[in-house]
């Protein structure tokens, strides 16, 4: 199986989170301050063996990719950051992976087009204050980024399907003229001697799919992370964690052995649909009483949600049994599979087994 973990590359300092923030702001800042909001909230969560790395330390990026290769993950898929005009963020530790070639561990890109904004919670309730736009200038700033990115595209670590270097985009229905956008990139890849562009879109819903595949993505990515939101029988089920985040100010609760049953459908099994491993979830970090979360989430039950997704694209030609997980460090949503304090390595060693499991029975 080809596991891609979303890589956030958010632990180092930039100017730009110092000005919004304040002196020093990571990612760690938010996962550290977290605090527990009811009986059994487990915040705030304390990282492993790792510790509170720093992504500008190659010894720390080597690390990552020893422990993802060694339990069955293929590459990394790095959330990229272009917000129109040559406007990037959080670039650094992709450009060191290049420049050094280290570590020696496949990668790709997955495109984060949305703009970046200050969520400040008071007695009003919510206000978004913009920190940055994501802005679609026209069609030179789409030739723009592709070459900003074709080196990277041309790196032999590069993860390709079919020949041709994965891009994935994480709002395709946000991008103005689709179409044009990868039409454009699919020119300009064949002028440089690329085999094409693999795109991939992600989607938080099934009924997205088609309106992907339609605008001419060669595949999607389905999470149904947030699915749920949509599905009346589920949420009357939770009617109480509804009540109590709507009335007594806690987060929305969830039951992980619950929602766990959402995540895969039988559409799954199609050979341009890749579905999603989600260990865990936990958005309190960022977002504190308003967030939501998966409660009680354990390697036992990581490994029953890893056999049903297996299950699901065991039959696909062996190139695209593609599976991304979703994620390898997203700390601050509670949503990693990096050692913690309390588990340690137990859930990449539970996707590990899983694997090597499936492979054993695939084989007989």
């Amino acid at each position: 199986m080809r596991i891609i973990a979303y890589y956030l590359p958010q632990f180092h300092v930039i100017n730009e989170n110092n000005e919004w923030w304040g002196d020093g702001f990571t990612e760690w800042t938010s996962v550290k301050n977290a605090l527990p909001l009811y009986k059994g909230h487990e915040q705030p969560k304390v990282p492993g063996d790792l510790g509170y790395y720093n992504l500008l330390e190659p010894d720390v990026r080597k690390s990552q990719a020893d422990l993802a290769k060694d339990n069955g993950i293929e590459g990394f898929c790095y959330w990229h950051y272009w917000f129109g005009n040559g406007k990037r963020l959080l670039e650094k530790p992709i450009n060191a992976v290049l420049e050094s070639g280290e570590p020696n561990f496949p990668f790709c890109f997955g495109w984060a087009n949305e703009s970046w904004k200050a969520k400040v919670w008071g007695e009003k309730g919510k206000s978004d204050k913009l920190l940055i736009e994501q802005k679609y200038p026209g069609k030179k700033d789409v030739i723009d980024h592709f070459y900003a990115n074709l080196a990277a595209f041309k790196d032999s670590r590069y993860i390709r399907v079919e020949g041709k270097p994965i891009f994935l985009i994480y709002k395709p229905l946000a991008l103005p003229k689709q179409q044009q956008f990868i039409a454009v990139w699919q020119e300009l890849a064949l002028k440089e001697d690329l085999k094409g562009i693999f795109f991939v879109g992600h989607a938080n819903r099934s009924d997205e799919i088609q309106d992907m595949l339609d605008l001419g993505f060669n595949a999607v990515n389905i999470v149904r992370n947030g699915e749920w939101l949509h599905n009346k029988r589920f949420l009357y089920r939770n009617i109480l964690s509804l009540i109590q985040y709507k009335l007594l100010n806690k987060p929305y609760i969830i039951a992980y052995k619950k929602i766990i049953k959402l995540f895969t459908k039988p559409e799954d099994s199609r050979l341009n649909i890749y579905p999603t491993l989600i260990p865990n979830w936990d958005h309190t970090p960022r977002s504190a009483k308003k967030g939501y979360l998966y409660h009680g989430s354990t390697p036992e039950l990581f490994k029953e949600h890893i056999n049903t997704v297996l299950e699901s694209v065991k039959n696909k030609p062996l190139e695209h049994q593609i599976i991304f997980l979703k994620s390898w460090n997203e700390w601050g949503e509670g949503n990693y599979i990096e050692p913690d304090s309390k588990y340690g390595k137990s859930y990449l060693n539970t996707l590990k087994s899983a694997l090597a499991n499936f492979s054993i029975k695939k084989a007989n």
